[in-house]
């Protein structure tokens, strides 16, 4: 396994993001933390668990496309070397119900969790293929593999970056760029604590991201965790809909926010 000196989180500002870009820093890599939230960033970048100017705050909305195809190609140029792990984690979650006019929570979610997402790992992909190295992250959601009542869109946000992070490993791999999708279950974040449910093998962002990281550093093609809710989830595909709308209409699906 080696370590990535140059690393690139978007939704850094909290939960995972945040998580993950600590522990890079903390295993001597350059992060760019990136997120709109620029007073959380300033934080992050202080954390006395990582050296002095190991996470360098970068202000970016991922919903505006024209500011990733901006802003990230100045930051591989930066990078010594260029970026050698981009993480696209940002995203946001929520209910959407069909039988109302929530528009405006669809277009939101998809210009962050597909848009965003897509053109973060588009816009690096190029330089890595021609520098032949790199590697490109992907957070998709267990919430990709079962619909439950009122969070179809979300799910469909993460299953569209499932499958695109499939195409970028069969397109990228023999350029040498390594992809990982990952699959999180629960994880404590701002997002998590509004849920009013009781969430299954809730972890701490610290602990999902020794694992995440752990399998980035392995190159795996795809991750998921953890496994009692991954057995869970694919079971459940092969449940009546009613069942799954009764159940885990109370119960809720994964889901993290950054």
């Amino acid at each position: 396994m080696s370590e990535p000196r140059n690393v690139l989180v978007t939704g850094a500002s909290s939960g995972l993001g945040r998580a993950l870009a600590l522990w890079f820093a903390r295993r001597g890599a350059r992060v760019w933390a990136a997120a709109r939230r620029t007073e959380l960033l300033d934080t992050l970048a202080a954390d006395p668990g990582a050296r002095p100017g190991s996470i360098v705050p970068l202000a970016l909305d991922v919903s505006s496309t024209a500011a990733i195809r901006h802003v990230l190609p100045e930051v591989d140029g930066q990078a010594d070397g260029g970026l050698d792990v981009v993480i696209a984690n940002a995203g946001i979650g929520g209910e959407a119900n069909p039988r109302k006019d929530t528009w405006e929570k669809v277009e939101r979610m998809i210009q962050v969790n597909v848009t965003g997402a897509a053109a973060t790992l588009a816009t690096l992909a190029p330089r890595m293929a021609e520098r032949g190295r790199g590697h490109l992250v992907g957070m998709s959601s267990l919430a990709a593999w079962m619909v439950t009542p009122k969070m179809g869109v979300y799910s469909a946000t993460k299953a569209f970056l499932e499958v695109y992070c499939d195409g970028l490993h069969l397109d990228l791999k023999s350029a040498g760029v390594a992809v990982t999708c990952i699959h999180p279950g629960f994880v404590k974040s701002e997002m998590t604590a509004k849920n009013k449910f009781k969430m299954p093998f809730l972890l701490e962002a610290d602990d999902a991201a020794e694992r995440m990281g752990r399998a980035i550093l392995r190159r795996e093609k795809s991750f998921s965790y953890p496994w009692p809710m991954v057995l869970a989830t694919r079971a459940a595909r092969l449940v009546p809909d009613v069942v799954v709308a009764r159940v885990m209409g109370k119960a809720g699906v994964p889901r993290q926010a950054s």
